[in-house]
C-alpha cells in the first residue's frame, strides 16, 4: 500500500504558503540539486507531496542551524544512502563526527554536551574548520540553538581562553575558535525568521570593545524569540550614537563591557542613552567580576548568566510598568575627578620617572611601556567609574598570567612600588587617593 504522505496532492502555491519559500527558490532547488522531485500533471504543473514539504522544512531547518543549502542537500543524501530516513529520526540530522572523534553520543544530557564541546575543541586546536563545523552540526541535530551556543561554543571558548591563559594553547589557536564561534553564530542570525513583535532592540559594543560573542548571542536569542533587533557590533564610537537613537527608536538599548577600561566607554555611552531618554540595559564579565561597578552605571543590569537575558528582557518590554530611564548610580566620591585630572596632568612625568627606577631591575625595558599603558588605563577607567580598588581585579589576573608563563612575581612588585613612588614624587595634593591606593597595593605586595 502506498505511504499516502508521497502521493501528489499539493501545487505549487500550497508548498509556498506551508514553507514560506519563494516559487523562483524552489524551482533552483529542484533544478540544481533534485530536491523536491515533484510529479507533474498532464498539462506540465507541478504537483508535491506531503513528504515533498516536509523534506523542505527539514532542509529550511539545517539552514536556520548555520547549514548552506548544498551542505542540508548533501546531509539528506549522505544519510539516505545510509538506509535512514532523516525526517523519521531527528537525531540523525548532522553529519556524523569524523572518526578521530567520534564518542558515544547516546548518552542524555551533560554527558553527550561535554562530548560534543571537547570535539569541537579539538578541531579548532588542530585548526580543522570542516570537523568543528561537522561536529556543531550534530550539536544543533541533538539539541536547541540556545542550548549548542551556551554549552558547546560558549563554554569552548571559555575552556580555549583558559588553555591560552595558562600558556597550553596559543593564541592563533584562540583566534581560529574565537572566528568558528562568530561566523556560526552569524550564520544563524543570518537564518533568524523575520520580526514577528513590536518592541525594537539596539545593541552595540561600547567604544574599544572588540569582545562580541555574548552580544551577538543575546542579538540572536532575541531574534529567535521575534524581537526587532539593530545590531551595531564591536567598538561603536558614541559620536552622533544619539542621532543614531533618534533615527533607529528602540524601546531598549543593550551594551555590554568585558574589560576595565571599556566599562568606563560604557559608562559614558549609558550617560548618552540616558539623555536620550531611552531605557538602557547592560552586562558583561567586568561587571560579574566586580558587582559593586553596577551600581555606577545609570542602566539596568541584566544578569550574569547569559541564557537568562532573553526572558529578562521579556519582562522589562511586556510589562505594565514602564521600564525606567532615570535609574539612580552610587555617587562617585568627590575626590576622584580632581585627582583624575591631576593624574592626567602628571602621567607622562610618572612614566618617565618609572622607566629610570627599574632600569637597573630584573624587569624587561621594553615591557615597561606597554605595563605603564595598561595600568594608566587602568586607573582612569578605575577613577571614571568609581572604584579605585577595581583595578586590583586586573592585577590579580596579570599575577595569574605571570605565575603561569614562569615570570617571577616579584617582578610585579617591584614595578608597583616603583610606580608607587614615582606617583608620590610627581602627583599633587589632589592626586592622595591614587597615592593611598598605591601603597596599599605596594604593602600587600610585599606581605605576599
Amino acid at each position: 500500500m502506498q505511504d499516502p504522505s508521497r502521493t501528489p496532492t499539493f501545487n505549487l502555491k500550497v508548498v509556498v504558503r506551508e514553507t514560506g519559500l519563494k516559487p523562483d527558490t524552489l524551482r533552483v532547488w529542484e533544478k540544481r540539486y533534485g530536491i523536491p522531485n515533484p510529479e507533474r500533471t498532464s498539462g506540465g504543473h507541478r504537483l508535491y507531496s506531503q513528504r515533498d514539504i516536509d523534506i523542505l522544512k527539514w532542509l529550511m531547518a539545517r539552514q536556520k542551524e548555520g547549514m548552506r543549502i548544498s551542505q542540508a542537500v548533501n546531509l539528506w543524501q549522505q544519510l539516505e544512502a545510509e538506509g535512514k530516513d532523516p525526517l523519521e529520526s531527528p537525531a540523525s540530522a548532522a553529519a556524523p563526527i569524523a572518526s578521530q572523534t567520534q564518542t558515544d553520543l547516546s548518552l542524555e544530557g551533560g554527558d553527550a554536551l561535554t562530548k560534543l564541546r571537547q570535539a569541537w575543541v579539538a578541531a579548532c586546536l588542530t585548526f580543522d574548520r570542516t570537523q568543528a563545523d561537522q561536529v556543531l552540526n550534530q550539536a544543533f541535530a541533538l539539541y536547541a540553538v540556545e542550548t549548542v551556543c551556551l554549552k558547546v561554543l560558549v563554554e569552548g571558548l571559555v575552556q580555549v581562553g583558559q588553555g591560552w591563559y595558562e600558556g597550553e594553547i596559543s593564541v592563533q589557536q584562540e583566534h581560529f575558535a574565537s572566528a568558528l564561534a562568530v561566523r556560526r553564530i552569524n550564520a544563524l542570525i543570518a537564518a533568524s525568521p523575520a520580526p514577528t513583535r513590536g518592541g525594537r532592540i539596539l545593541i552595540a559594543c561600547p567604544p574599544e570593545e572588540e569582545h562580541t560573542v555574548s552580544l551577538l548571542l543575546v542579538n540572536l536569542f532575541l531574534r529567535r524569540q521575534g524581537w526587532d533587533v539593530i545590531y551595531l557590533g564591536a567598538n561603536v564610537p558614541i559620536d552622533r550614537l544619539q542621532t543614531t537613537i533618534t533615527t533607529v527608536k528602540p524601546d531598549l538599548v543593550i551594551s555590554a563591557a568585558q574589560l576595565l577600561t571599556t566599562a568606563a566607554s560604557l559608562l559614558e555611552m549609558s550617560q548618552v542613552i540616558q539623555k536620550a531618554q531611552v531605557p538602557f540595559a547592560f552586562g558583561g564579565a567586568i561587571f560579574n567580576r566586580s558587582p559593586d561597578l553596577r551600581k555606577h552605571i545609570p542602566g539596568h543590569f541584566m544578569s550574569e548568566k547569559l541564557e537568562e537575558v532573553p526572558q529578562q528582557v521579556e519582562r522589562w518590554l511586556t510589562s505594565v510598568v514602564s521600564l525606567s530611564v532615570n535609574v539612580k548610580t552610587k555617587p562617585t566620591d568627590p575626590a576622584y575627578p580632581p585627582a583624575l585630572a591631576n593624574f592626567a596632568r602628571h602621567q607622562r612625568q610618572i612614566e618617565t620617572d618609572l622607566a629610570a627606577m627599574v632600569k637597573h631591575t630584573p624587569i624587561n625595558p621594553d615591557e615597561v611601556a606597554a605595563a605603564n599603558r595598561r595600568l594608566s588605563d587602568h586607573i582612569t577607567a578605575a577613577l571614571k567609574l568609581g572604584k579605585l580598588e577595581s583595578v586590583n581585579i586586573e592585577l590579580d589576573w596579570v599575577k595569574g598570567l605571570m605565575s603561569f608563563h614562569n615570570v617571577p612575581p616579584d617582578q610585579l612588585n617591584i614595578y608597583i612600588n616603583a610606580y608607587c613612588q614615582a606617583a608620590r614624587r610627581h602627583l599633587d595634593p589632589e592626586g592622595e587617593p591614587i597615592i593611598a591606593w598605591l601603597e596599599r597595593l605596594a604593602n600587600k605586595g610585599e606581605a605576599a
